[in-house]
């Protein structure tokens, strides 16, 4: 669907090693400010064990994941919004971004310097976000501006729709607080984000980039538990991954790996929770569709209708839609195949109207 996610964070905190890690492949991790300056982007495979079931049952030629675009955006320094380092660069490579995966460092380490000079997650964490608020604040008083006037003396209906959006977000980038904080109607919500972009309007995550020992004793790390109490305030997840260690897992193969994570006591890498948190944070979910020549995860927006989640597949799909077959992974997965579903009548024909759901299996049915 050509989602992105911006991995950001201040320079020298592991954003570029987090990136590496995560799409395998080899950006310049450098231990100086602005290593990384146009953003690299990688797509990287959703984990999924249903995905996984569904292949060794149909035993199909091809099997396809649902993917997650990963911008690994340049380091941002304290006055980014005003032009400091690469301010203007970061702030636009963000705007494109449909989400926010904000790395804080929270190692200790004397080989790697930090640009402010000691490791302070919380502060790290109110750098970026005050610059993000600085530069969204500025394109709202630049609209306020433009419009103000047409809204209170000629009482213009559309200037006076925006500035009902306008004002309060003002009001909460003023005292410091993202737009995302903001109580807008959904009609408000969709006019918002298609015509101002507002950096703080994105949803975020952090990732709290811990030492390897830290990583096997958590609750003990003071660093991350900050940042989890911040998250909290903020009704953020806050994910802790060794950007070192998923580094080293990332090169290694699948026999290697696990052998390496039991040795550690992870049952899952922080790289796979960062990629699944990120598809739940773009309020994606997953439909399957199953055969003997391709299983395939598809992405889509929860609230699609049923045409809708056809016209991810093809348009033609959408336009001539007729209903969709639907049954759910859990059903297959319980009675073992799509014969014992339809048995015992666990598959359902559905219309226009339906809203597909998470796990759904479906085949469109359409004429053009």
């Amino acid at each position: 669907m050509g989602l992105k996610a911006g991995i950001v964070g201040l320079p020298n905190v592991g954003k570029s090693t987090l990136f590496n890690a995560i799409t395998n492949s080899h950006v310049e991790a450098a231990n100086y400010p602005f290593a990384t300056i146009n953003p690299n982007t990688g797509v990287v495979n959703v984990p999924d064990h249903r995905l996984d079931f569904l292949s060794n049952l149909f035993k199909p030629v091809r099997t396809i994941p649902a993917t997650v675009e990963f911008y690994d955006i340049a380091g941002l320094v304290r006055g980014a919004s005003k032009g400091e380092g690469l301010g203007n660069q970061f702030l636009s490579h963000i705007r494109e971004c449909d989400a926010i995966v904000e790395v804080v460092r929270c190692f200790e380490s004397n080989d790697i310097i930090h640009v402010e000079g000691s490791v302070d997650p919380i502060r790290d964490i109110e750098v970026i976000n005050l610059e993000l608020v600085m530069a969204d604040l500025d394109s709202v008083n630049k609209r306020i501006d433009r419009i103000a006037n047409k809204a209170r003396i000629l009482k213009d209906k559309d200037s006076v729709f925006e500035m009902n959006i306008l004002t309060p977000i003002k009001e909460a980038l003023d005292n410091g607080f993202p737009a995302r904080s903001v109580s807008l109607s959904e009609e408000q919500l969709q006019f918002c984000k298609v015509n101002y972009h507002l950096l703080t309007l994105k949803p975020i995550i952090y990732v709290a980039n811990v030492g390897e020992d830290e990583l096997m004793d958590i609750d003990s790390s003071k660093n991350y538990q900050a940042v989890v109490e911040y998250a909290k305030k903020e009704h953020n997840e806050v994910i802790p991954v060794s950007c070192e260690v998923e580094s080293e897992l990332s090169i290694l193969d699948e026999t290697e790996r696990k052998e390496y994570m039991d040795a550690i006591g992870l049952n899952e890498s922080g790289l796979n929770k960062v990629i699944k948190a990120t598809y739940k944070l773009l309020n994606l979910s997953t439909f399957f569709t199953v055969g003997s020549d391709e299983c395939r995860a598809w992405t889509f927006k929860n609230g699609m209708s049923a045409p809708e989640c056809a016209g991810v597949i093809h348009t033609d799909f959408q336009r001539g839609f007729i209903c969709a077959e639907v049954y759910t992974y859990d059903a297959i997965h319980e009675l073992g195949s799509e014969a014992m579903v339809k048995e015992n009548g666990k598959l359902r024909r559905e219309g226009k109207e339906y809203r597909p759901k998470d796990g759904d299996i479906m085949f469109f049915r359409f004429n053009v």
